[in-house]
Order: structure tokens, then sequence, then C-alpha cells
């Protein structure tokens, strides 16, 4: 078998790149099967039920982080909880940038801490259990929050809110990056970039559902209204606990620990009796023995020669979300509030918002099955950078028009970028990565985003607060030009990995194969 390269729009000829690009027929076979006869996403999901059901399962602890996140962002927005915990200015209560800043940014601190405990954890002890440990500190960190109002001194209040949200950040982030390394290993390759979007699409969900819940108690004149929404975490910090108990643990994992009896049994617990597991334990043992000739892995791993590259996609593809907006969408109510728009019409826009993005994410859990990752993120974050500018021009002006517009614009973006960038940008984090890494690289994903997310949170309240630079709708200059260097970033070193295995990915990245490359590169058997 060899790989081919194909201009665009040029049909297979019987050329290659050359005789030292032949694959070992052992290693190459299913990835020729996995290229010329792509499976569908429905049929992939009735053939291997099993799968599909614990990739929701380990996917509702985004859920979970969706619920958290917007109740965090839109709490603040809420006139109960602005004259418990904020300050008057200018005749209006308003939270001060600095504790806003500082609930934003500290859960990203938090989000560090448990990546990097959960590539360690994921070695040492496997999926299930730091899977499960994660899940239960989420319920104490909702117990913390409830107790938050209960002080008399305003000062405390904050503090324990901010300690609540620190442990939730470790918490979440130890859950999901253990859910997402399973997920990756698990599913199959045409399951692989749906079982991704389902990352954003349940965190919609839980949005919407958080959104509501402060929307529908905002009326209210006391306290009750915020403190049921921190209660109402406590069954999302439930299911994943159930999950953990239910699901086996990680194939790979238990292989990597030559516990074979133990691969085989997962296997046939995570696949059907029509499935033939012992074939699937054979590939698996091969590719794991291929990766398992180099040393333990650790981090600095992810960044020697070898492994540069894709780690370095990895960290961009992880950016993405930021760069298009998403930290500003989330606190989208909050936000509209400065630039002129009223707290009750804030929290309709943030909810019809919602619903609009978790649509669009439904519909981008198929049309992630059918295009490719380069082409959703280049797509959907060239029409956000035309969208961001229009905001920015609008800003200049004054007036009743500028809220709506760009409120109207918010939800025009975060439709298109849950079409395309955001869940693609989790299917390339995914997918670039071996199998060896695997658990590294996710971590190194969520240090990533959280690192920026710190930074995005500490400067946004600066640049849109009307006690600091008050741009307001100006901001869409700023995110213009991040815009653009996100498509700059995409165009030059993301590659179409779409309906390529593990092995296939890793000859590629070790040939060197140029980014743009990746997508026109078909394989074809050696003819005798």
């Amino acid at each position: 078998m060899e790989f081919r390269h194909l201009s665009p729009g040029q049909r297979p000829k019987h050329s290659s790149l050359g005789s030292n690009m032949s694959l070992r027929r052992s290693e190459t076979d299913s990835l020729l099967s996995s290229r010329s006869a792509p499976q569908a996403l429905l049929p992939t999901i009735r053939q291997h039920p099993r799968v599909a059901w614990a990739t929701v399962g380990l996917a509702s602890v985004f859920l979970l982080g969706g619920y958290d996140s917007v109740i965090v962002t839109t709490v603040p927005s809420v006139p109960q909880f602005q004259r418990d915990f904020g300050e008057l200015y200018d005749h209006r209560y308003i939270i001060p940038s600095m504790w806003l800043s500082l609930w934003s940014a500290l859960p990203c601190v938090g989000n560090i801490v448990g990546a990097l405990i959960a590539g360690w954890a994921q070695d040492r002890f496997g999926r299930r259990w730091p899977f499960a440990i994660g899940s239960v500190l989420s319920a104490v960190a909702v117990a913390i929050a409830c107790l938050s109002p209960l002080s008399t001194d305003i000062d405390t209040r904050r503090s324990v809110f901010l300690l609540a949200e620190l442990v939730q950040g470790v918490a979440l982030t130890l859950a999901q990056t253990t859910a997402q390394t399973y997920m990756s290993e698990a599913v199959p390759t045409a399951m692989r970039a749906p079982a991704m979007a389902l990352i954003p699409t349940l965190a919609l969900i839980g949005q919407l559902i958080g959104a509501v819940v402060v929307f529908l108690g905002s009326a209210r004149t006391s306290s009750s209204v915020y403190i049921v929404a921190f209660h109402s975490m406590w069954p999302f910090s439930a299911v994943p606990i159930i999950v953990a108990l239910l699901i086996p643990e990680s194939p790979v994992h238990l292989l990597r620990q030559q516990d074979l009896i133990g691969t085989l049994c997962s296997l046939r617990k995570l696949y059907t009796k029509s499935t033939d597991c012992d074939q699937l334990f054979k590939d698996l043992q091969h590719h794991v023995s291929q990766e398992d000739r180099e040393e333990r892995s650790s981090y600095g791993d992810c960044f020697r020669e070898s492994n540069r590259r894709r780690t370095l996609i990895v960290i961009f593809a992880s950016m993405v979300p930021t760069l298009f907006g998403l930290n500003l969408l989330s606190d989208g109510s909050y936000f509209l509030q400065m630039v002129g728009m009223k707290a009750s019409q804030s929290l309709i826009m943030l909810v019809l918002g919602i619903a609009l993005a978790l649509v669009a994410n439904a519909v981008g859990v198929w049309v992630s099955s059918r295009v490719g990752r380069r082409t959703l993120i280049l797509i959907s974050v060239s029409i956000t950078t035309v969208l961001w500018l229009a905001v920015g021009i609008v800003g200049c002006w004054s007036g009743e028009f500028v809220p709506w517009y760009t409120a109207a614009s918010l939800m025009v973006i975060i439709v298109v970028c849950s079409l395309g960038a955001w869940p693609a940008s989790y299917t390339v984090v995914s997918e670039v990565s071996s199998l060896r890494l695997r658990a590294k690289s996710v971590g190194v994903s969520i240090v990533t985003r959280s690192v920026v997310g710190i930074v995005f949170s500490l400067v946004l309240p600066y640049l849109y607060n009307r006690d600091a630079a008050d741009l307001r709708a100006k901001l869409g200059f700023v995110y213009f030009g991040l815009c653009f260097l996100a498509l700059a970033g995409t165009w030059w070193g993301v590659p179409e990995m779409k309906g390529r295995s593990s092995v296939e990915i890793d000859y590629m990245f070790k040939l060197g194969v140029p980014a743009r490359k990746f997508g026109l590169l078909v394989q074809r058997k050696e003819t005798a």
C-alpha cells in the first residue's frame, strides 16, 4: 500500500510519492478500508450501541461544565446577586472589575491544576477513577457555593464564592480531561468527530438549562434566585459518578498495563457480539506495541522533536474557541448590559443565543462526520471575522440600535462557530496526538485553554466594563484581529485528518507531510 498525492480535482492514478512512502501491509490494510469505504455515522452507531452510550455518558460531565459556566457568568447579571456581592456605582449596583476578573480567572487556575493531575493520574490509575473523583469534587464545590451567601461580610461572601469556583475548576477539568481521553481511545474512526462534537453540544445544553433557571428567578428580590441555581447543580454532579461505576476501564490503558485479559473483557463490554473483539484486540495490541518501543510517556515527551509539531497543533486548536470569542460569548448577558441593554432583555438574549447555538451544535454533530475539520474551521472563522468587524464599526456610534445589533451579531457568531470551529477544534485535539501521549496531550490542551482563559478573563472586564476602558461594542475590533490570527494559524498549521486512523496519522507526521497536503493523500494496495 502506498500514499499518493492528488492535486485538487485530480482523479487517482497509479503514481505515488515514492517507494520510501510505502507502509507495511500489516500496518495499513485496515487503513485502506477506513479510507476507501468510509462508514456513515448512523450505521456505525447501530453497529456499536454500547460505545455510543458510553460516549454519551462520559460526555455528561461537559453538561455539568456548561451548567456551571453559565451560572458563574450569568449570576453576576442578576440584580439580587449584584446587591449581595456588588457595590453602588453611578446609582446602580455592579460587580467590581477585580472580583469579576477573579471569578472568571481563578477557575482557569483550577483547570490547570486539574489538567496536570489528570495527565499523571490517568497513566497511574486509569480513566475511571480520576473521572469519578473529579465528579465527587464537583459536588463538594457545589456545597461551598451554597454556603457563600451566608456570611454578613461582603468580602467573605465574595471569597467563599471564589473558593467554590476554584475547586470546581479542578474537579471539572479532572473529569473532563479523563472523559475526552477515554472517548478518543475507545470510539471507532467513523464516530470520532461526532463524539468530540458532543462536547460543545452538551455544554450548550447545560448552559441553556442554567440560563433558563437564572432567568425564571431573576425577577425575585430575594437571594433564593441564585441559591436555587447553586443547589440545582447537585443532579448534574451525580450523573458522571454513576457513569464511572458502569463503564469498563479503557482498553488502551489496560493493554499498557499488560492486563491482556482485562483488555479483552473491556472490549467485549464496549462492543456487541457482532463485533470481532479478538481482531480488535490484535489490532490494538499491534498499534500499542509499536508506540511502546519508546520510553514511558511524560509531559516533556510532548515537546520533543518527534512530537513537537503535533503538540503545537494541539495548543493552537485549543486556543481557537478563545480566539473566535467564546469567552466573551459566555459572558454575553453582562457584556450586553455594559453595551446598553436592560438586564431582563440581556438574559432573554442569552437564553435565545444558547438555544440557537444548541440547535447549530446538534447539526454540527452530523456536519462534522461529513466535512473536514480544517475546512469547518476556515469557513466558520472567516464568517466570524467579518461579523466582529461589523460589531466594532457599529460600536463607534451610539443609540438604541447598538445593543440590539451587537446581541444579534453575538447570536449569529455562536451559531456559525457551533456548526464549525467549536466542535472541530475538539476533534483536532483528539486526533492529532499519538495514543501513547493522548492523556498528556489532552492535559496540555486543557492547560493551554486555561492559561489563555485566565488572560482573557482578567483582561476582558477591564476592556468593556464601565469603570474601566469602557470599549463596549468597539471590542469587536479586538476580536476581528484575533479571528484573523485564527485563520492564518489554521491555514498554515492544521492538517485535515478526517477519516484517518491513528496509525495513518502517525505515519504521515513521521513523513513530515505539510498540513495543507494531508487531505490530498490517498492510499492504494500495492500490485503484485
